[in-house]
């Protein structure tokens, strides 16, 4: 358990030093899950456009309930497909490194997440989240990106 707490450790310190280097924003987000059963918290960082409308958001949640829980190291993309002035309508995904933990024995094991979401230009998001190989099958949540620029 030590090993991967200090894995957990230089996964979360390594996304906030790449976050203040290029991040347009950093942000919290919170839901729930299904397969596992879970209420999920993390967060993560937005970096400026990498192309009009193509944003690089990587993440972590933390999932915890059903005996099991559940890091999850998101490296996932949002592009904007219907801009607005007030709420923006998002799509993305990307592959996920899940560290699962049920009952004392730990185990690493690959993910893909394809995500639909909508964000207030003032920072609050709502996405859901549909998982593949061994990433949580559905999320749903809620969140904030503190935004500078």
């Amino acid at each position: 358990m030590a090993r991967y707490a200090r894995f957990v450790t230089v996964v979360v310190v390594w996304l906030a030093l790449g976050a203040s280097a290029a991040a347009q924003g950093v942000g919290v987000r919170a839901g729930a899950s299904v397969e596992p059963d879970q209420f999920y918290f993390g967060g993560h960082a937005e970096t400026a456009p990498l192309v009009e409308q193509l944003y690089f958001r990587p993440n972590i949640e933390i999932g915890v309930g059903n005996d099991v829980t559940v890091v999850a190291v998101n490296v996932e993309f949002a592009y904007t497909i219907l801009p607005s002035d007030t709420w923006d309508v998002y799509a993305g995904g990307g592959p996920a490194l899940n560290i699962i933990d049920a009952e004392g024995s730990t185990s690493s094991e690959g993910g893909f997440n394809l995500m639909l979401g909508v964000a207030h230009v003032g920072g609050l998001f709502g996405e859901v989240k549909v998982g593949f190989l061994d990433s949580p099958n559905f999320k749903i949540g809620v969140g904030y990106t503190f935004r500078w620029r």
